[in-house]
């Protein structure tokens, strides 16, 4: 998680030079929109790594058989 704010703090500040430079405005703007990709693929990566660990703590679902014929 502490990619994820240290990209979205990059793409701030991106942004924030764009608006003070204007003859750089869309190359900044385009590294804020890349820094804010990553941010989101380290997200969804970490909450992929999450779901997956609480599929593995889950208890095995109980198998029923059916009783031998007499």
């Amino acid at each position: 998680m502490e990619n994820v704010r240290r990209y979205r703090a990059l793409a701030s500040l991106c942004r924030q030079q764009a608006a003070y430079r204007p003859l750089q405005t869309w190359e900044l703007l385009g590294q804020a929109e890349h820094f804010e990709h990553l941010a989101e693929i380290e997200l969804r990566a970490h909450f992929d790594a999450c779901n997956a660990k609480a599929e593995d703590d889950k208890p095995a679902a109980p198998t029923w058989e059916a009783p031998a014929a007499a």
